[in-house]
């Protein structure tokens, strides 16, 4: 499965979504294809039971056109999993067999326990939160999960999603204040039933469209200077202040709010709710939203069955920076080779006392020498500003934004006024400590980056000593070392602000043979 192109046909209570995927054992897994059809299944369950003739012929047409696409693709690795409003219709063996027949798709239902499960492994996956509380709210069902140290300790699935609250507790296109209530009262007593959630305090980690339109809205709302939703954080002030914004809304003022999916403007306020009591039950602090879920924990698990060094639940950033490290032209040698300059420069800096040696300052350095200057693979007179934004702005698993916006900042570093500029947006996420040293390292890897500017490996070894008013820096090479030389001299002025003393830099070329001994 070294190449694989397949699809997941997601056919859920409120929408029926198709999704092409590629994995490869270099890349990864890259999403190539999402279209997505606001079905409402959900909506044709009848009082009997079952779904109507319009449901299904809903369902018909939707996987029909899904069909003509995949034909177009030339897909024929088509996995298509039904969730709660195939599964709480009694005639479900009926429209499976019927949906083989008319589209040649075969449908796989899954049970409340598989939905839990594999929106787990998504998160797991993809987040290096090692425990948390997970919900997954959809238009017919809602999945809670419990997992500790990144293994899934329990799961539960309740009979109701955002559509069937709808449904039950909202007799015009939005809430009313008392219906609020009651869909509050309901929704309480329901995970009350689970006493393994009570007051745990763990982080929640929502899974699913509605959350991610509510972490929408909010970017939106306070002028959110990056982009995308995985990784996102709120606090249980942020969603009280957001459903007071989203409850004095009209329904018009809804479907045209900026970040709120059209068809989501009815839903939208009972899922806030339900996500604002998960989080007094659990007695959370924390919401981080994910943008995978089922679809992605199929895919996966499939490829964990014949890999099962495909993906790393326990070091979900590294594996995943590699892959972003060479989507943009860097291998993994080179960037191995970085993390070894950077390794020896800060321990010998830490040795002499220019530096404080703290593993989680090296384990920082470490990620972002790996993915140093990666802009340049776009333009090389403007690396730094491609740097910046390649890595703020796009989803790296493993990374909350807080920590994206380091790693980027520390990455681009050009001089103190680019810094300045790229992280004049951030200014509140960080300490003026914690602002002066990401602009200390980011000096320090400048330097080691130049270390390496021919991409020839050369240095061998870097080795520090003091003088009486300044630093001898000797560096020790395995070949004419000209490009390095020249470079390192450029860019030692940032490494002597970096460290408050200047330094003298001696490059010293040795043979194999006595660099061995």
């Amino acid at each position: 499965m070294n190449d694989l192109k397949t699809a997941i046909i997601d056919i859920g209570s409120n929408t029926v979504r198709l999704v092409l995927y590629r994995y490869d054992k270099e890349e990864g897994l890259r999403e190539i294809g999402n279209i997505k059809t606001v079905a409402r299944l959900r909506t044709y369950l009848q009082p009997s039971g079952e779904m109507s003739e319009e449901g299904i012929k809903v369902l018909t047409e939707t996987l029909l056109t899904y069909k003509a696409i995949l034909d177009d693709y030339e897909v024929t690795d088509v996995k298509a999993a039904a969730t709660a409003a195939i599964r709480q219709a009694t005639n479900r063996e009926e429209i499976l067999t019927l949906m083989k027949k008319q589209t040649g798709i075969q449908i796989e239902l899954l049970t409340e326990e598989e939905e839990a499960y594999y929106g787990f492994v998504a998160v797991a996956h993809s987040i290096s939160t090692k425990s948390a509380v997970t919900i997954d709210i959809g238009g017919g069902s809602t999945e809670i999960t419990l997992f500790e140290n990144k293994e899934l300790q329990k799961s539960h699935s309740f009979p109701f999603g955002t559509v069937s609250l709808k449904q039950r507790f909202v007799k015009g296109e939005i809430m009313n204040g008392s219906e609020k209530k009651e869909l509050i009262a309901f929704v309480k007593e329901q995970f009350k039933s689970l006493s393994w959630i009570q007051n745990i305090g763990l982080p929640i980690i929502a899974i699913g469209g509605s959350a991610r339109n509510i972490a929408q809205i909010h970017q939106q709302k306070h002028a959110y200077p990056i982009a995308s939703v995985h990784g996102y954080e709120m606090t249980q002030g942020n969603l009280d202040e957001l459903s007071v914004f989203l409850n004095n809304l009209s329904f018009h003022d809804l479907k045209q709010l900026d970040g709120l999916s059209t068809d989501r403007a009815d839903i939208i306020v009972p899922a806030l709710e339900v996500f604002n009591v998960l989080m007094e039950i659990v007695g959370s602090g924390l919401f981080q939203i994910t943008k995978k879920g089922l679809r992605e924990g199929l895919v996966i698990q499939r490829i964990l069955q014949t890999d099962k060094s495909a993906f790393d639940k326990y070091n979900v950033f590294e594996g995943n920076a590699k892959r972003f490290a060479r989507q943009y032209g860097r291998s993994e040698e080179e960037a191995d080779y970085l993390m070894q300059l950077t390794d020896q420069l800060y321990r010998e800096c830490c040795h002499f006392g220019y530096l404080q040696h703290h593993p989680k300052d090296l384990h920082l350095l470490s990620k972002a020498a790996r993915v140093f200057n990666i802009g340049e693979y776009i333009e090389l007179s403007s690396a730094s500003q491609h740097t910046f934004y390649l890595i703020a702005n796009q989803t790296i698993d493993g990374l909350s934004h807080k920590e994206r916006v380091k790693l980027a900042l520390l990455a681009s570093y050009k001089n103190k006024d680019y810094y300045q500029r790229f992280a004049a947006p951030f200014i509140e996420w960080m300490s003026r400590e914690e602002y002066r040293k990401i602009r200390d390292f980011g000096a320090f890897l400048k330097f080691v980056y130049a270390l390496n500017v021919s991409k020839r490996t050369i240095v061998k070894t870097i080795k520090m000593q003091t003088k009486e008013d300044y630093v001898q820096l000797s560096i020790y090479v395995k070949n004419n070392a000209a490009a390095e030389k020249y470079q390192a001299n450029r860019q030692k002025k940032h490494l002597e602000r970096a460290l408050k003393i200047p330094i003298k830099i001696n490059f010293v070329e040795v043979g194999l043979n006595n660099y061995d001994n």
